[in-house]
């Protein structure tokens, strides 16, 4: 944490995409900014980002390391840290807001920008969770031009993974509907997989099977082992967003049924004054390049709201020397 200061224009918790966003418009904006970066990605198990414009491809880490220069270069901060995830850790403190870093250091801004993105909350199946990110997928435009043409399981897990194996069926011909704990699909559902050729394997799934580093197939509880070499389910996704909660945010039920997220406007701002959001926190569906640009977009709007204030504050200054 070396180089944090005790107080800033803005805060951002969250050293993603859409934190370094938000960073780089408000340093350049000339307003202090310290990005707080607990350096656990969510697309780390990632080989690369895709479908980001000027940088399809690049590592997850590679893409970081270039955001976190381009910030510094403007004066910006981004340090190492975590704000634990306990109601104590943001709270308001007068006209600011104080955030709590594990280990105890505090430091007070006058907004947050909260971009810590969300957790994956994956089925209780062996395998799932260590082959994440690689040849366990879960969004089509992230990793389907990789997975093209191999033979592809969906894991089914909710009403997602109905759309789910329709997306990836278009882009394999060789795709396997696994229903898996979830609920019989509807005759409609049914119909269209079996008109599009995809075939309905019912019973639970025990684990996945490995071999030579590589998914080979998925074994069912009654012994049945169906070959796969990719895997596609739709995680339970989960705003990290406890800290919030001395502020009098939680995280709630996203309409989609998705998960849970914090909710915001348009231009990420939420209910409580003062305290923006983007990225994967309150956007669960979001990539890469859509965090970014909210992140930028959250960024711009914080920018704006620090400079009325500035205003508003100079006027009553000059107000009270005329009067004095």
């Amino acid at each position: 944490m070396t180089g944090l200061q005790d107080t800033y224009d803005v805060v951002v918790i969250g050293g993603g995409a859409a934190g370094l966003s938000g960073a780089l418009m408000l340093a350049r904006s000339r307003r202090s900014v310290a990005v707080i970066d607990a350096g656990a990605p969510r697309n780390a198990p990632a080989g690369g980002v895709h479908g980001l414009l000027g940088h399809d491809g690049i590592p997850p880490a590679d893409l970081l390391a270039r955001g976190r220069e381009e910030v510094r270069r403007y004066g910006g901060h981004v340090v190492g840290g975590e704000v634990a995830d306990t109601v104590a850790d943001a709270v308001a403190d007068g006209e600011s807001f104080k955030v709590v870093l594990a280990g105890g250091r505090a430091v007070r801004a006058r907004r947050l920008l909260v971009t810590t993105g969300l957790a994956d909350r994956l089925p209780d199946v062996p395998g799932l969770r260590e082959r994440w990110g690689r040849d366990v997928v879960h969004c089509p435009y992230c990793h389907g031009w990789e997975v093209r043409e191999r033979r592809i399981g969906v894991l089914a897990t909710g009403p997602a993974s109905m759309h789910q194996a329709l997306m990836f069926r278009q882009l394999s011909d060789d795709v396997v509907y696994f229903t898996h704990t979830a609920a019989p699909l509807s005759g409609e559902d049914a119909e269209k997989l079996a008109a599009l050729g995809v075939p309905v394997v019912d019973g639970a799934v025990r684990a996945l099977e490995i071999g030579g580093d590589a998914i080979t197939g998925i074994r069912l509880e009654d012994g049945r082992v169906v070959e796969r070499e990719v895997v596609a389910v739709a995680s339970r996704m989960v705003a990290r967003a406890g800290f919030l909660g001395g502020l009098g945010l939680r995280a709630v039920e996203h309409p989609s049924g998705i998960g849970e997220h914090v909710p915001a406007d348009a231009a990420g701002r939420t209910s409580v004054a003062g305290v923006w959001v983007a990225g994967n926190v309150t956007d669960l569906m979001a990539q890469v390049g859509a965090s970014a640009a909210a992140g930028a977009a959250a960024g711009a709007q914080i920018n704006g709201d620090l400079v009325a204030e500035d205003a508003r504050l100079a006027v009553a200054a000059r107000r009270e020397a005329a009067s004095g």
